[in-house]
């Protein structure tokens, strides 16, 4: 099988592409023939050495194919199953891979496998975000950054078939019909206009309940402004870089707020979480309230330029590798 391996960290050129020989899959293991794999921006903190990892190393976090073996002890998979995943071990950047049962999920028939290869990281990170971080009420006014992007297309509509009004953010004027089309109620281009300013504005001077960061540097002092007193800062992502220290006394103090950096891990840990999370996500997706559009689709060859895609924020949506 053919798979994408860094033996260093760092920019695109890093990645590399080798035929690698697979065994059979162990106990309470599946080997899974992808048919799409999920291109996200945890790949690049991988690659980068941001989030480090031990080299050489697979990458990639998510994908969806169907099952073509299985291994010792595994009960409630068999071959021409249609399944997805999102997590470790890193590796999902293959034609072929042998993955554990723990966290595998069975994809619905009504589902297509290359959507599905889209949902699980940002849809699931969507669900504990929206219901087990901060679990938003009909009614409230939330703000969301990167309102265009993967994770944002999910989530906007998830929080408006909720009842929230969503205030989004985007980075370009060409981003704002996309976010509209996402379900965002009111739009601010953070490279023209001051966000927080507007965000008063539009509150009436008292802020939103919780503001849900993917961006990290360049949104999160303004972030905090927009907060109402015991507010929710949700830090999630870092695409613009690594926020800096966080000044308690200057930033959470005066208005007693309550700051998260949530990731999947701490959510989604037990095959009872992640079957609770999949299962509200693909009913979101089967009873129409999401709606799922693939940005664009890159060969596995293609996977250097994809990665210099995301990281210049090229990609305003869901994207995918087929191998």
């Amino acid at each position: 099988m053919r798979a994408v391996v860094i033996k260093k960290n760092g920019g695109p050129e890093v990645l590399e592409i080798q035929e690698i020989k697979l065994g059979k899959p162990g106990p309470n293991e599946v080997l899974i023939e992808h048919s799409a794999i999920g291109l996200n921006y945890i790949d690049a903190y991988h690659r980068s050495g941001l989030y480090p990892v031990d080299l050489p190393s697979g990458i990639g976090v998510e994908g969806s194919g169907t099952v073509k073996d299985v291994g010792n002890n595994v009960k409630n998979f068999k071959v021409g199953d249609r399944v997805s995943y999102s997590g470790g071990p890193l590796g999902a950047y293959s034609s072929q891979r042998i993955y554990p049962i723990k966290d595998l999920i069975k994809v619905p028939n009504e589902i297509e496998l290359d959507i599905a290869a889209t949902l699980m990281t940002k849809g699931l990170t969507t669900f504990y975000l929206l219901h087990k971080t901060y679990p938003v009420k009909s009614g409230e006014t939330i703000l969301f950054h990167a309102a265009a992007g993967g994770v944002g297309q999910i989530f906007c509509q998830w929080a408006k078939s909720l009842g929230c009004k969503v205030i989004g953010t985007v980075g370009s004027e060409k981003k704002i019909e996309l976010a509209r089309k996402n379900g965002c109620d009111e739009i601010i281009n953070y490279s023209k206009e001051d966000f927080a300013k507007k965000i008063l504005e539009l509150t009436n001077g008292s802020g939103v309940p919780v503001v849900y960061d993917g961006v990290g540097k360049n949104t999160f002092e303004k972030s905090i402004e927009c907060l109402k007193i015991r507010g929710m800062m949700v830090s999630f992502g870092n695409s613009s870089g690594p926020v800096s220290d966080i000044n308690v006394k200057k930033m959470i103090q005066p208005k007693g707020l309550y700051f998260t950096r949530p990731s999947m891990g701490q959510y989604l840990s037990t095959r009872e979480e992640i079957k609770e999370a999949s299962d509200t996500l693909f009913e979101k997706i089967k009873s129409g309230q999401i709606k799922i559009e693939i940005f664009k689709k890159y060969k596995l060859d293609d996977i250097v330029q994809a990665h210099k895609e995301l990281e210049n924020r090229i990609i305003t949506g869901p994207s995918v590798i087929i191998p």
